[in-house]
């Protein structure tokens, strides 16, 4: 059976969310189209309408403001791999993009794409948690920032509303340059979804964890911070390693793993200790070096 919908292609970003507020809920966006591709070859029930986002430049591009480091939301994976202010202020963040699918996957793929779809195993998430991004959101009437933390709701659900848009993603200024670590467990080496990843981010003053942010992805129904890890390490010395195996201890306590096809509940667990410890140590031993 065939489906036929509505193609449109938007000449600017006002252009695009008039359309939004004209045609939703039945319009969906297409970024790179890696997911909403295949969702359209296999749902009979998909968008009546489908716009087109690659033409528009107010989406594109990373530049460094007096607030941040801003990421267009229909900047590729590949992009983000290659870009020299991400290398310089934000490096794990290219670590987490190098993990996603394939190169073609990568190639097409954008970091508000994969945002959007909020799968819990999302590789991008992590990262950014640690790092406290915000998102820009906009409709026809406005923008809003929110933090990231609070844009994933629920498994592929975010706090947008059927006319809004994934506009950019910032870094605020204080974390450029902050040490962070990134690690993805999958079954294979290449184009694995996730079964658990995790983030870190440190802050050290005086030999010292001034402030540590930890994130986790594929181990709830959303990427979460682990929290109570943070506040474990918070205060200790660089050279703890004890707190770091505690931290990694109280960080499988707030997930919530679940047995499926690819791996059981208690392996989850496994790897968030390990993934932890892994990403704190190895944030760490970036501070201690630099």
């Amino acid at each position: 059976m065939v489906r036929s919908f509505e193609y449109v292609v938007p000449g600017s970003l006002d252009e695009a969310l008039e359309t939004m507020k004209e045609h939703a809920p039945h319009l969906k966006p297409l970024a790179g189209g890696t997911d909403l591709l295949v969702e359209l070859k296999n749902n009979l029930n998909g968008p009546q309408v489908v716009m087109d986002l690659s033409g528009l430049p107010e989406l594109r591009g990373v530049e460094e403001t007096s607030a941040g480091l801003r990421i267009g939301a229909m900047v590729t994976h590949t992009e983000i791999e290659k870009d020299p202010l991400i290398a310089e202020h934000v490096p794990a963040m290219m670590a987490a993009a190098a993990t996603i699918g394939g190169v073609q996957t990568r190639n097409m793929g954008t970091i508000g794409g994969n945002l959007v779809t909020a799968v819990p195993s999302l590789d991008s998430g992590p990262v950014l948690l640690a790092l406290d991004a915000q998102v820009t959101v906009a409709a026809a009437g406005g923008k809003r920032q929110l933090p990231l933390t609070e844009f994933f709701v629920g498994p592929r659900q975010t706090a947008l509303a059927p006319d809004e848009l994934l506009v950019d993603i910032l870094i605020p200024t204080v974390m450029l340059g902050r040490r962070a670590s990134f690690r993805k467990f999958g079954l294979r080496k290449g184009q694995a979804l996730a079964l658990v990843n995790a983030a870190a981010s440190v802050a050290v003053e005086g030999g010292r964890i001034a402030e540590a942010r930890i994130a986790l992805g594929a181990v709830s129904p959303t990427v979460i911070r682990a929290m109570s890890a943070e506040r474990v390490v918070t205060g200790k010395q660089i050279n703890d390693a004890d707190a770091l195996r505690e931290a990694a201890e109280v960080a499988v306590t707030e997930a919530q793993p679940i047995d499926d096809f690819r791996a059981s509940a208690a392996y989850r667990r496994e790897l968030i200790a390990v993934g932890t410890f892994r990403v704190l140590e190895e944030a760490l031993a970036q501070t201690t070096a630099a």
